[in-house]
């Protein structure tokens, strides 16, 4: 059995225990999960979906603990450290605590194989069931029917949105990826789908299981009015709520699954409105369409699929007037670059593109080929996404705008580079 003192030891083991970074099923995992005996006794929410799902997480997460309840919140992958994956009260927990269960999970698997995910996904849950949380939220990594956190029972399933992404794993249609997604509804539980046009694949899979569907546009949804907004869903009216702090329009809607999830925790965790307006101001993700402070404007978004780039092209259009607009951009080598180009190339004056030294990375040779391909004409390469950020911003002027995206990677060098710097 493997022991380790520190953090980055343990995740440097998690990383060759297994032969493949996702192996899609959950007997391995649910077998380790029994043999801890992982039956947590406070409610669980699964939130899904192609995009939006660490923001709706990340907004009930934060209304929960201002309504006075210990939260743990699991989300995937993290920025800059891997404490970020598990938090209680949206803190990150140490590294003893997370060394903790680990040792735990590996005392347990015995000749089970477990993905980093995998054993990510009991790590946080056996620090919450330790913590003695009084809810847990819980992001899917992937997919959703055979993702891990799946293994547990929710009380309310959330599904945000459903694009095309992860194909190889999913399918190449919004019905395959919609059934995937679907996976995470329970009978007769609470089922959100804040998509506004449901795959009829989920709406099946739900009928079929008898989880109460919920529909944003149908069974529930928000008014806007010039600085607030109202929810409603069935009998239920929030009224004069705040625009929340994530900003981009897109985040009304993940608003809204917050709430309609809220709902379904009601009669176990009852939330005042009072909580329900100081979370979604005080709600913090980083990397989402985050606006940094100073000058020139910088933007920075972890978007990496088309659906993503369609909301950040639509955010971007709302935006004031830019002289110059720069782009910071790199992308994994299994991402449809063409299709999320496609969605930004107008919004761009010019691509300052860097490599990422990585498995999937691309060169900034390679990025800088296919945005040409794409048509897109003035690019300067750089070895690293370092590089391109600081080129940038020696380009860039007080009244231009640098956006940063194309993968979580690339927001992660940028907030590395902007601390060193700092």
């Amino acid at each position: 059995m493997a022991s380790f003192d520190t953090l980055n030891d343990w995740l440097s083991h998690l990383e060759s225990i297994h032969p493949a970074t996702i192996d899609m099923g959950l007997a391995r995992v649910s077998a380790v999960r029994d043999a801890m005996g992982l039956r947590p006794t406070f409610p669980v929410v699964l939130v899904g979906g192609t995009n939006g799902k660490g923001s709706v997480c990340a907004m009930l997460s934060t209304i929960l603990e201002r309504a006075g309840f210990k939260v743990g919140t699991y989300s995937s992958p993290h920025i800059l450290r891997y404490n970020e994956r598990v938090a209680i009260n949206m803190q990150p927990v140490s590294d003893e605590r997370i060394v903790q269960s680990f040792a735990a999970i590996e005392a347990a698997r015995g000749d089970t194989t477990l993905t980093y995910f995998e054993f990510g996904t009991l790590a946080a849950m056996h620090t919450f069931i330790d913590e003695q949380v009084d809810v847990a939220v819980l992001e899917v990594g992937l997919g959703g029917r055979l993702d891990a956190v799946n293994i547990f029972e929710p009380e309310v399933s959330v599904v945000v949105s459903v694009d095309l992404d992860h194909q190889s794993y999913l399918g190449d249609t919004r019905e395959l990826v919609g059934f995937e997604k679907a996976g995470i509804f329970r009978p007769g539980k609470l089922a959100i789908c804040a998509d506004p046009n449901p795959p009829q694949s989920l709406l099946q899979h739900a009928a079929n299981l008898g989880a109460d569907l919920k529909l944003v546009g149908k069974d529930f949804g928000i008014t806007r009015l010039d600085h607030q907004w109202s929810f409603h869903m069935g009998e239920v009216h929030r009224h004069a709520l705040p625009v929340p702090a994530l900003r981009g329009e897109y985040q009304m809607i993940n608003a809204a699954a917050a709430l309609a999830a809220l709902e379904g925790l009601r009669p176990l965790l009852p939330v005042g409105i009072g909580a329900i307006k100081r979370g979604l101001l005080e709600v913090d993700w980083p990397g989402r369409f985050q606006v940094l402070p100073g000058r020139p404007l910088t933007i920075l978004d972890v978007g990496h699929n088309p659906h993503a780039a369609r909301a950040l092209a639509d955010s971007l259009k709302r935006m004031a007037y830019a002289q110059n607009r720069f782009a910071v951009f790199s992308m994994l080598s299994d991402k449809d670059l063409p299709a999320v180009v496609a969605a930004l190339k107008d919004e761009f004056d010019e691509w300052f593109v860097g490599g990422l030294d990585m498995p999937r990375g691309q060169t900034a040779a390679a990025l800088t080929s296919q945005l040409h391909a794409q048509g897109v004409a003035k690019v300067k390469p750089f070895a690293s996404v370092a590089e391109a950020w600081h080129a940038a911003l020696s380009a860039a002027g007080e009244n231009d705008r640098i956006v940063v995206f194309g993968s979580f990677h690339t927001v992660a060098e940028v907030m590395a580079a902007k601390s060193t710097h700092a």
